[in-house]
């Protein structure tokens, strides 16, 4: 592996050698983002405070008696939308998760990182709601730069505390509404009528993941991002210059001026005309305030980075900037680095067509499947370990029978053996229902006369019906001395 001599890099391409969270010596650059505002701010919080309810009320809702969502990765139990997902069906399960990945890898070339600015819950969670309590108790950028730079006196003292405290316990929270997606919110609430107490082993577990949540979203943060995330890393092979992105117009800004007041007197002087400022300079008037508002420090005028979330925060400071000076919004925008350089360029190339047909595919294929997907699944098995028993009307042989109910109506079923018809089915303790989306396990005996065993091993055919309708033919074995 070749070593990068930052000596020899020049200041303009030192951004491809470093990260902007971490100081050239390696020490950690900590990042102090100012508030933002703007039309994108407003969009991402009123979606991030949609997910946000989505994410922490959804273990709570019920469909049809199921969890809305359950990722039971333990027991291999699913549900999605209410709709349960039994282990038979792990291929279905699979091929759903295979879908969303294809899913997000055509998001990404089209859109580049939209996941992570708009709907990663890391993003979600340490913009809208960590970041926003971090700025009421430790003020403005400024005030908390200053404070961690000083002493450890008083007032950083109860400051850090408060913060440590509250974010500690919004991390549990966080740390337990995951939990409810994996054990079910019925199991949670019992767990903690119960105590931590009668289910130690769970609540180190959920102690740890809570100290995890917390270190992510108080010290690691963006780094997160940057250094542990692999959709960072993989991104930079689905992108190129035709995503579509936030992207800095430097044709249109380069090169940089501080905007002066002559600039200020020529433009009322061409009130009403276009305006184009002096001396050949661009519109970007480097102000930084696009450095200042981005949560992974960079600065989005040195193109496309594996650092930016697409977060459109610099959008929205560079256009109130744009503003104020009277020149035109839209220098940082959502566009891609073709359509800077050519004016107009078409995003849907050869490789976004492969990728939305695989996707097209996928999507087709699990639609299919879920509608040809069987609503009763009825296995039967010779109980193991077992040969035959002696019953009052002859031989007998014990069978294990399990039927899944995936419809949302009871189904009442009967079993009988079609053949040979002699053989007659005594049921150990089985209803005769299943309740719409749930299973039932039993066992019943086949007794046979011995008159009518004609080998040590016969053929048998065991007759299903499920609400009057025919379901399903099983063929085994009946054995005999």
């Amino acid at each position: 592996m070749s070593v990068i001599d930052l000596d020899v890099v020049e200041d303009h391409e030192r951004f491809r050698a470093e990260l902007a969270s971490i100081a050239p010596d390696g020490k950690r650059k900590w990042i102090y983002a100012r508030k933002q505002t703007g039309k994108f701010y407003t969009l991402r919080t009123i979606l991030s405070w949609f997910l946000l309810a989505f994410l922490l009320f959804s273990p709570f809702v019920k469909v049809g008696g199921h969890q809305f969502l359950l990722f039971n990765f333990l027991d291999w139990q699913f549900v999605f939308f209410g709709i349960p997902f039994w282990p038979s069906d792990f291929y279905f399960v699979a091929l759903m998760f295979l879908t969303a990945v294809v899913t997000i890898v055509v998001f990404t070339s089209t859109l580049g990182r939209i996941w992570c600015g708009w709907l990663c819950p890391q993003t979600i969670f340490m913009e809208m709601v960590f970041r926003k309590i971090e700025w009421l108790i430790d003020g403005p950028p400024k005030e908390q730069a200053r404070r961690d730079a000083g002493p450890w006196n008083w007032d950083r003292i109860w400051h850090y505390g408060l913060k440590v405290f509250i974010f500690f316990a919004i991390s549990f929270v966080i740390a337990n509404t995951f939990l409810s997606y994996i054990v079910s919110s019925d199991k949670l609430l019992l767990y903690i009528v119960d105590g931590p107490l009668a289910h130690i082993d769970l609540f180190i577990g959920l102690v740890f993941f809570t100290f995890v949540f917390f270190m992510v979203f108080f010290r690691f943060r963006e780094q997160a991002c940057v250094i542990a995330c692999p959709y960072g890393r993989y991104m930079s092979a689905l992108v190129d210059e035709k995503t579509i992105a936030v992207t800095y117009d430097f044709k249109r800004g380069e090169g940089r001026a501080k905007w002066t007041r002559d600039d200020t007197a020529a433009k009322k002087a061409a009130a009403g005309s276009a305006y184009k400022r002096p001396d050949n300079n661009g519109d970007c008037v480097d102000c930084f305030q696009c450095v200042t508002v981005c949560p992974t420090g960079i600065d989005i005028r040195n193109g496309i980075q594996m650092d930016c979330v697409n977060c459109t925060a610099c959008i929205d400071a560079c256009d109130e900037v744009m503003d104020k000076v009277g020149l035109p919004r839209g220098l940082i925008r959502y566009t891609s680095q073709a359509a800077v350089e050519k004016g107009s360029t078409s995003w849907f190339t050869p490789r976004i067509a492969a990728y939305m047909s695989v996707w097209a595919v996928l999507v087709i294929a699990v639609a299919a499947m879920f509608f040809m997907r069987s609503t009763v699944e009825v296995n039967i098995l010779r109980q193991e370990g077992t040969t035959w028993v002696t019953t009052t009307q002859g031989l007998g042989n014990v069978y294990r029978m399990e039927i899944v109910n995936k419809s949302s109506d009871p189904l009442n079923y009967t079993i009988r053996v079609s053949e040979p018809q002699a053989a007659k089915i005594i049921p150990l303790g089985m209803p005769g229902n299943v309740a719409a989306q749930s299973a039932i396990k039993g066992r019943f005996i086949v007794s046979m006369p011995k008159s009518s065993i004609t080998s040590s091993s016969m053929k048998l055919t065991i007759h299903v019906e499920g609400n009057g309708k025919h379901l399903r033919d099983i063929h085994t074995s009946f054995l005999s001395p």
